[in-house]
This record gives C-alpha cells, structure tokens and sequence, in this order.
C-alpha cells in the first residue's frame, strides 16, 4: 500500500534531487514547439499566458505531430502510447464496447475524467459500457470521433477541476485543441498490416494480414484579413483481428471465435473557423461529422447448439453472430469572443448528437425455430446535448498581478432508447445482441445551470495562489457546491514547488439512470439472458436499488518543478479520495431452488439474471507521475529530444454498497470480481522511455513501454478464475523522410518484438473463444507493420 506522505515527500526530494545535475546543464533553450516548457496552455488555468511548467497544477503537452507519427491513428490509442497516466483498452466480445472503446486517466473510471474541445465541454457517447470491461458502467467521451489530423495539439490536466469546469472532472481533464491554419495543408496514406506468432494455450499460428489503410488531409483557408478556415478529413477502413484460441469442441480442434478488434469502416469531416467582427472581437465555430461502421464478433453457436434449439436447417454448421453498431456522430460549436472594454468575453454555444443504432448479422431468433430471420434490426440509443456558456476574465494590477475570472454555464441533455424490430426482440431474442423491446424505449432530459469563480494571484513574482469555486444545480438530483486551492512557490530560477486542494464530483449520467434492456451475458461459461433496469424500477427496488446521487471527491497533489535550459522534470505526487461511487451491479441470479426470492421476481420476466446501478463504492487512489525532458538542438544531427514519463497508481477499494434490500437473504450487489477490475484492472506501473530524432530531411522516434500486470479477475472467491496479464515491454520504432514541404515517406512498426500478454490458460477457457486477457493494457494484437506516404504544401 503506498501511503500519501510517502509520496508526497519522494516527489520533493526526486524533484530537489534532479535539480543539482539540471541547474549545470548548459544546453541551447528548448524550441517554443508543443512537449516542451515553454508552450502556451489554456487548460487548468484561466490567466493569459502561463506555461506548462508555470502552472499550479500538472499539466502535459502533446503536439499533432508527436501524435500523428505513430501506426494508429486513433486519438485514444494514441494519446495512451505517449501519456503513462493514460491507458485505452482494446476490449472484444463486450458488444458495443468493442467498437466504441473508453480511455482511463489515473486508473479511474472513463467518465470520471472530462474532455473539452476548444475548451468547450464535449457530449458523451451514447453507449453505456456494461459488460465485462475496464469502465463498466461508464458512458464516456469517445475520443475516436476526432481524428488526429484535426488536432493541433492536446492538454492534459492531470489535477482535479470540477471547481473549474464541473461535473466529471475528478481524474482530471483532456483538452482537444483544432488547428487554425490560414494556409498550407497536405495529404496522407497509411497502410499497415499484422506480421504476428500467436502463441494461444492450446496451440500456434501465424498471421500476414489483417490490413488497416487510413487516408487523411487538412487545408487551411484564409479570408480576409485574419479569416480562417481549416478542414479536415480521415477515411479509415480496418479489417478484423482474431487472436482467440482453439476450440476443444469441435474436430478437428480450430479457432471457431473472432476474438479482436472488429472490422471498421468510418470517415470523419472537420472544420474548424474564425474571423474578427471588429477589431476587438472574433467569431469563431467549428462543426465536426463521423459515421462509423463497426461488426464485432460475439461467442460461436456450434452447429450441435444450432440444431438443438430449432435452427439447425439455417445454420447447419454452426454460425458466429456479429454485432454491427452504426455510430453517427455530430460536434457543433459557434462563438464570439474578445475585448469588451477592459474585460475579456467568450459568449458560446455548442450542440453535440450521437447515435448509435445496432444490427445483429450471422445469427437467429431461437424462439422463432426454422423461420427465423438472419439478420435483425436492434433499435437504436441516442444522446444529445446543448451548451450555452459566458466566460469573462480580467487581468488586474494588484500585488504582482492578479487575474479575476467568472462565468455561467446552461446544459440541456437528452438520452433516448429507440425500440428494434420484433423478432429481434421476442421470446430469447437474437443471438448476440437482443433488440431493445418497446418496453425499453426511453425518452429523457434534463437540465443543468451552473456558476463559477476563479482567482489567481501572483503575491509576488515567485508564489502564487489561485482559488476556484463553483455551483451548480441539476433538474433531476439537486445541487452541488465544490472548490480548490492551489500555490506555487517558485524558490529559484530553476526550482520550484507546486500543490493543489480540492473537492470534486460526477452527476450520474442519464445512462445511467434511464438504460434498459435485456441481453445474453457469459458468466463462468454460461450464456445468461440478463435484465438491465433502471435504480428506480420496481424489480431494481427489490433487489436493492435507490435513486441515483452524485459521485463526489476530495483531491490533493503536491510536486515539484525543475527546469534549467533544455532539461525539465515534474514530479507530482496525489491522492483522491472517491466515495458514493456509481457501480453497475452484480449480475443478480437465484439458486434455482424452490422458493427462492430471486427467481420468483425474475421467472416471470422470462430473464436469468438482473442489474441495475447502485451508489456507495468507496476508494482511493495514491500514484505519483514523473515527466522529464531534455530537448538537444545541434548543428551536425539536429534535434534530439529524450522524454523518460512515468505513472505509479495504487487504488484500494475501501467500501462496498450494501443491499437495502427486504429479501432474505438480500443478495450481494458488487463482489469481489467488480472491486478487483476496480483495483487491478489498469496497471500500477506504466513508463514510457522515448527518442525522437528530427535532422533536415530525415527523422525517427524509438519509444518503449513498460505495463506493470494487470489482473482480469474470475468469478471464483478464491482467486483460482483470475487472468493476469503480465509484466510486459512494448517497442515502437517510425523511420521517417520529412522535408517541410514536398513528398514524405515513413517506415514503422509498433510492438516490434510482437509481444503478447501471458495467454489465458486453458483451463480457464473451455471454449477457446477467447486467447489472452482483454484486459491487457496494450492490446493483444501483436507486431503491427506499417507504410506511410504524404505531401504537404
């Protein structure tokens, strides 16, 4: 167990430590680019001007270019490669999940952390997470729907900040920055393919394949005399992986599941404007569109399970459903900002829309025997969200300078659950995936107003203090009131001491609170036809369900600062505290026996299992992040720029909700599977080591990862069903040819060595569907080999 003062005083000495050797380096001054100190930010901070290591708070910087020179494309997949306190998951055989993945900061849940674009809040998915996944229970930003070519640069606020921004930022916040070119532009292909050794429990192969090609371009429009307009475009066309294991089952024994990332075809459009209306006022907007097309594989009906329950005639060898999500999404924002007399105004609103509608292909109603249909139309769930925000700032001469700021905020959001065809729906539904029934449908809002405060003040030119509160009032739960305090110190030219306070929290989405549906869960090996039902439906309330309440935190962080020349350092040690937790239940079942209280509520809703969502988790998290830079500028190899970032995060689960329930006995609402994903489901030890060479025309980057091992926890009490992952160290290497201008060429592999996590047993898997631990921090997909050629202008 790591204990908070502990880490407190190693982040002071490993930051007092560093700063002997950093105080004598004598390097040229590091280049105003994004990734090093002396970058611009607007996250975290609302005075003009302050830099990333100026800041109270830890805050990192990643450039488009340092996100674009990797294989994926994929924002989430991306930003976890090069941020140690960020992990993005490739989960499989969890329904949407698979193609809608969560990314987690700290450790902590999806939805626990905010994202903005432009600094505007972002709308979540409308997918709600709750299957077997890290984030279960989640409905989170899908960071996917921006594609990196989009992207100017990227903040990551490592602090909490719901006294700044609001609801969900408990882990901390990440801020998606556009371009805004005037000119300029360029195109690109990627194409890649796996060149991989599968090494399962049960047996070996090879695969050559499985390609992934992204096309991408952006140009920048002037107009005008300060007019911008920048557009933006990816198509993304993406092929299954199957890494599951062989099949005991069948004869000869073969891989019969498609265990892996799902196919995806998807194109996305941004554009991104401003111009001044005056010469002290600018109007600025952006509006972005994705359609993405996903197929997913669920578990294999072998041909004896066909012909049992009546679809033998249809599928005579079995068949493998696929689960095919359609995800529109739309992110909208219009603006004006600027001087008002001695004030700075930004006067915004923006509306933001998913849907998701979902298909199940390859399958069959078992209720509707021979006749049943092949393909089936689920229905469909949708979010939306409108925005309206005044932000107003203003710099004032007092001590050495003292910046006021305040604002209001008014959101209106909307969920709704749109009913499927009826065979998709009746009797046991399709296979896979069941439709949403008319019983499901929902219609849903609510809305929320909010006020907000926010003072930094340098005493003098070495200390600072800021103070940040903010209300705010929900429609549907009431109010919350939270606030922070941070100071800075800085003690020399090169050495400086940072810490924050403060109080944080997360209404419970409308998800959350409105999602119903019946679905097919495995649990143990078993297919279970599994009720999900809102905290306050009758059968939720029989079991123990309550009206959902905000999540609420108490964060702390202390750290300290080093940067002398080109070299930098931050250590920063935190602790959050998180009580009244949101947890999606235990899938609830009876003994079968007769009598039992379960059965007799769920045998008349023709369903095995039940859940619903339920407050009361209480945990903390204790970690310390270390980022140090050191950026070469030379006249023979050009530059040469070394990052060596490090996360350590130890969460403890110290409190479990508590059946209110009348059944005797009341039935056990989280066990020990739920805390254990909680508290080892990401890993404690995450370090990134990284070289990136820039000369005139040639460059290259070599990073390396360390995961610590990360546990996939079983359902059996004594441990003997967990799945670990393994100690791991992931390689990537990117040769590049990159004039300014011109044609550009790049050559790269990720996970060089084709490093898998340890395979799941096979006494663990007496299917074979699965073949390693969907847990894995990096994925489970092997050595990824790709070819990129572009032109800029």
């Amino acid at each position: 167990m790591i204990h908070f003062r502990t880490l407190a005083t190693s982040a002071i000495a490993l930051a007092a430590i560093a700063a002997f050797p950093a105080q004598a380096q004598d390097a040229p001054d590091a280049a105003d680019t994004a990734g090093n100190g002396d970058d611009i930010i607007v996250t975290g901070t609302r005075a003009a001007g302050r830099s990333r290591l100026d800041s109270p708070a830890p805050v990192d910087v990643l450039s488009g270019e340092t996100l674009r020179r990797q294989g994926s494309t994929e924002v989430g997949q991306a930003l976890a490669t090069v941020a140690p306190s960020i992990d993005f998951k490739r989960s499989s055989a969890v329904d949407g999940t698979d193609a809608i993945r969560p990314a987690t900061l700290r450790g902590l849940s999806p939805d626990q952390t905010l994202v903005l674009i432009n600094g505007t809040r972002a709308h979540t998915s409308a997918l709600l997470n709750v299957n077997g996944s890290v984030g279960r229970g989640s409905a989170a930003v899908d960071l996917n729907t921006i594609p990196t070519v989009a992207l100017d640069r990227i903040e990551v606020l490592r602090d909490g900040a719901s006294a700044q921004y609001g609801s969900d930022a408990i882990a901390g916040v990440i801020n998606l920055r556009l371009r805004e070119a005037r000119e300029g532009g360029g195109v690109s292909a990627t194409y890649g393919i796996y060149a991989t050794d599968i090494d399962t429990a049960r047996g070996h192969r090879s695969v050559t394949g499985e390609p992934v090609l992204t096309v991408s371009g952006w140009q920048g429009i002037g107009f005008g005399n300060d007019g911008y307009l920048t557009i933006s475009g990816e198509y993304v066309d993406r092929k299954p992986t199957s890494r599951g294991d062989f099949d005991p089952r069948v004869t000869p024994s073969r891989v019969t599941s498609r265990f892996g990332d799902p196919e995806v075809e998807q194109a996305t459009v941004f554009a991104n404007a401003g111009v001044n209306v005056t010469e002290a006022l600018q109007l600025y907007g952006w509006v972005g569109y994705q359609d993405r097309d996903s197929k997913s594989a669920a578990f294999p009906r072998l041909a004896t399970t066909a012909a049992a329950n009546g679809v033998g005639g249809i599928w005579p060898d079995g068949f493998l459903p696929l689960i095919n999500t359609k995800s529109r999404n739309l992110t909208s924002a219009v603006g004006l900002r600027g001087d008002v007399g001695e004030w700075n105004v930004d006067l915004n609103l923006s509306y933001g829309r998913n849907r998701i509608a979902f298909r199940t292909l390859n399958s069959a109603n078992y209720s509707l025997g021979a006749s049943s249909p092949t393909e089936f139309y689920d229905g469909a769930v949708t979010y939306d969200q409108w925005i309206g925000g005044l932000d107003v700032s203003r710099k004032f001469d007092i001590f050495h300078s003292l910046n006021l700021a305040f604002g209001a905020e008014w959101r209106r959001e909307g969920y709704k659950i749109a009913a499927g065809e009826l065979n998709s729906y009746t009797g046991s539904g399709a296979q896979g995936f069941p439709g949403f029934s008319p019983d499901n449908a929902v219609d849903a809002h609510r809305r929320n107003i909010s006020a907000y405060i926010d003072i930094e003040a340098e005493l003098t030119s070495r200390f600072l203090v800021a103070v940040a509160g903010r209300v705010e009032d929900y429609s549907d739960f009431g109010s919350t009131a939270n606030g922070k305090v941070s100071a800075r110190f800085d003690a020399t030219d090169w050495f400086a001491l940072r810490g924050t306070a403060s109080t944080g929290f997360r209404a419970p989405s409308l998800q959350q609170q409105y999602y119903t549906s019946i679905t097919s869960v495995v649990v143990g090996g078993d297919v279970l036809l599994t009720g999900h039902y809102p905290p306050t439906n009758a059968v939720a309330v029989a079991l123990g369900g309550l009206p959902l309440e905000p999540e609420k935190s108490t964060n702390f962080s202390l750290g300290g600062v080093v940067h002398s020349g080109a070299f930098s350092l931050t250590v920063d040690a935190y602790q959050i505290k998180l009580r009244n937790q949101i947890a999606l239940s235990e899938n609830i079942r009876g003994t079968g026996a007769v009598g039992d209280p379960i059965n007799a509520i769920l045998d008349p809703l023709e369903v095995q299992a039940a859940r619903f969502f339920i407050n009361g988790v209480r945990s903390t998290t204790k970690g310390i992040d270390v980022v140090a830079n050191y950026k070469a500028r030379t006249e023979s190899l050009g530059t040469l720029d070394f990052t060596l970032a490090a996360n350590f995060n130890d969460i403890d689960v110290t409190r479990v909700p508590t059946s209110t329930s009348t059944l005797d006995p009341a039935p056990t609402l989280l066990g020990r599977n739920r805390i254990l994903t909680l508290e080892e489901g990401t890993p404690r030890t995450k370090i990134t080591g990284a070289i990136d060479w820039a000369g005139d025309l040639l460059g290259a980057t070599l990073r390396t990862t360390y995961y610590g091992g990360v546990n996939q926890p079983g359902t059996a009490a004594d441990g003997s069903g967990d799945i670990l992952t393994g100690k791991h160290v992931i390689t990537d290497l990117e040769l590049r040819y990159q004039p300014t201008k011109g044609a550009q060429l790049a050559l790269g592999a990720n996970n060089l060595f084709d490093v898998y996590p340890d395979a799941t047993p096979a006494a663990l898997n007496s299917t074979g569907v699965v073949g390693y631990p969907y847990y894995s921090p990096f994925g489970f997909n092997g050595r990824y080999l790709y070819a990129r050629v572009g032109l800029t202008w």
